[in-house]
């Protein structure tokens, strides 16, 4: 039994979307309480004058520090795991791009040997998201065409019972044939459904969404553009007070008056910033791959031989502070969409939030106003 408190710091609520002074009571790995007293026994970490805000929540994200999740051994799965913990994410869901099945099943296999991480010293994976196969050929975007398929229930069984447990997501084109009945089918299951490289229009997304489609994936990308009498599936998304709206917000896949308009436009609690980040993350510029595509790095900004963006190279801390910066809004009001907004989309009840319950993932912040890093825990372990 591991008894740990976090004493004398400010502690984000994340339904007041205030910090309050209290101390983080955990016990073995999770949150026991938050309180004003800590009970005798308890391991102290002295945290006053420094602010705790919940470990973030990635949930479109193909790789980091030279690893590719269709492609990570189990080794390098732990270097990546570490390497999203230090910058300052927690939870994970690992992305896989389009791919054969056969591969597909295989890197599933590699990634649920990391979706335990007992020892609390990396990030942990909460689920896999499936951003292919079935997506539109004119949308597909750094997705090879030979690899995409028409949307399959059968498929869809097969890569669902290895992906288990839950949280598992798909993202898809509604458009396609054999569509609808995936969307059904899957959230039968117990899977969430985004919207994703796709040509539907406004009432094509709409149906999705009553079919009972959930988010819409990297918004604004690999999507119909805006216009004014075919507004499309961006535009639903901004509109829908069902589904959640993601954004890769890097200044390079949208411009920062994209993002302050859909800050403005969308519905805080169901905005989720997502990185779509790559293996060249946190690595020099360079040449890289995704899943199998090669992919040229530049200062930062990742494209494949045609031209086109392959993935980013964004951490969620950094996309939390470009949130704070585009739309001139503070960190309390910008944490939702890197904590508990993605863990309701994917249905992760147990992290995002400091509150009784839920693991102890936690960062520690010297400063909020231009925030800083000065310490990662996950289940109240210090990330060394």
């Amino acid at each position: 039994m591991k008894y740990v408190a976090f004493v004398g710091g400010m502690v984000f609520n994340s339904y007041t979307e205030k910090f309050e002074r209290a101390n983080v009571i955990c016990r073995d790995g999770y949150i026991a309480e938050i309180s004003s007293y800590v009970p005798s026994g308890y391991e102290k970490i002295d945290v006053t004058d420094k602010y705790l805000i919940p470990g973030l929540i990635d949930v479109h994200t193909h790789g980091i520090a030279g690893g590719d999740f269709n492609y990570a051994s189990e080794n390098k799965m732990g270097k990546m795991c570490y390497a999203y913990a230090k910058q300052g994410t927690t939870s994970i869901m690992a992305t896989l791009a389009s791919q054969s099945m056969t591969k597909l099943f295989n890197s599933i296999y590699a990634i649920n040997q990391h979706r335990l991480n007992e020892n609390f010293d990396k990030a942990n994976v909460i689920g896999i998201h499936m951003e292919g196969r079935y997506l539109n050929p004119k949308m597909r975007g750094a997705h090879a065409e030979e690899l995409l398929s028409l949307p399959n229930v059968n498929e869809l069984k097969s890569l669902f019972n290895i992906m288990m447990p839950t949280p598992a997501h798909f993202s898809l084109a509604p458009e396609l044939e054999g569509a609808e009945e995936f969307i059904k089918a899957a959230r039968e299951f117990g899977a969430t459904v985004g919207i994703a490289h796709t040509s539907a229009s406004y009432e094509e997304a709409e149906k999705a969404i009553e079919l009972g489609a959930t988010s819409f994936t990297h918004t604004f990308n690999a999507m119909t553009p805006v216009h004014h009498r075919m507004p499309g599936a961006a535009v639903c998304s901004l509109n829908s007070d069902k589904a959640y709206t993601e954004i890769i917000c890097d200044g390079v896949h949208l411009h920062p008056g994209i993002v302050k308009l859909t800050y403005k436009a969308k519905a805080k609690d169901k905005l989720v910033l997502i990185t779509d980040s790559m293996s060249a993350t946190c690595m020099e510029d360079g040449e890289y791959s995704v899943a199998g595509t090669k992919v040229f790095v530049k200062d930062g900004r990742a494209i494949n031989e045609d031209g086109v963006l392959a993935g980013s190279t964004l951490t969620m801390f950094n996309a939390l502070k470009n949130l704070m910066k585009f739309c001139g809004i503070t960190l309390n009001e910008a944490l939702k969409c890197a904590t508990i907004n993605p863990c309701k989309m994917v249905g992760a009840d147990f992290v995002g939030s400091l509150e009784k319950n839920y693991r102890a993932d936690l960062i520690v912040l010297s400063d909020i106003v231009e925030p800083k890093i000065y310490d990662v825990y996950v289940g109240a372990n210090r990330i060394m």
